[in-house]
């Protein structure tokens, strides 16, 4: 086994037993390498053209080495895409639990947690949601499962503002999930928009987006409805 591993880490010809010891890495940070490259070279290429061949050589290690570790392309792929959703949705998590007890001010510090991990991992972000749909079973089946974690943490924050309101907002929980749909829509589209607007910060484009949701969304939890028998009386 330790022959394999020596080999497996791409060591020179020639080095000494010990000094292959040395530089042996965990496997857990093996794997963080691995995955880092991977992610990189999926994002470039898509699923079908990247190379395992490829990220092995990036990474320093063997090809048998990557399916040791991971199984096979398909296993390198959804460590990819489990891992960029976990940073996401902790992300998420920790900056709207990091603010005032508020549901728009942790809306808003989520929101921007989501916009600013986009622009800082684009390529975590194209594979998750650009590229795992489309994919096997297995792979669409967890990226559906990363969008539900995404989109419950945001419904909460709706239902808390709901809660938060009072007798006068006549929402339900049923319209506290379709808001969450619609808003979390609003910002995977919106992740394209910041794409052809480069100059724009995830702070711009939270606070456009609070503007448009939230401040709408003030007058039906007041109660105040918006009818297409009577236009006229829709709050501005």
């Amino acid at each position: 086994m330790s022959g394999t591993s020596s080999q497996g880490e791409g060591s020179p010809g020639g080095a000494s037993a010990d000094s292959v010891r040395r530089r042996r890495v965990p496997r857990a940070e093996r794997e963080r390498q691995i995955v880092d490259v991977a992610v990189e070279v999926f994002a470039k290429r898509g699923y079908h053209a990247t190379s395992v061949d490829e990220i092995a050589e990036l990474a320093g290690i063997s090809k048998p080495m990557v399916y040791l570790y991971l199984d096979s392309k398909e296993g390198l792929f959804l460590a990819c895409l489990h891992r960029e959703a976990n940073r996401l949705v902790v992300a998420f998590q920790g900056a709207a639990k990091a603010v005032a007890p508020s549901p728009e001010l942790r809306l808003h510090a989520g929101l921007l947690a989501f916009f600013g991990f986009v622009a800082e991992h684009r390529a975590g972000w194209v594979v998750l949601h650009r590229q795992a749909a489309e994919l096997t079973e297995a792979i669409a089946g967890a990226a559906a499962e990363a969008r539900r974690a995404v989109m419950a943490e945001v419904a909460d924050l709706v239902r808390a503002g709901i809660a938060e309101s009072g007798p006068a907002s006549r929402l339900s929980a049923e319209d506290a999930d379709f808001v969450a749909h619609a808003l979390v829509g609003a910002a995977d589209s919106l992740t394209d928009w910041m794409a052809r607007h480069p100059g724009r910060t995830p702070e711009d484009v939270t606070l456009r987006l609070m503007n448009m949701v939230w401040v709408g969304m003030g007058g039906v939890l007041a109660g105040r409805t918006w009818s297409l028998e009577d236009p006229g009386d829709a709050p501005h």
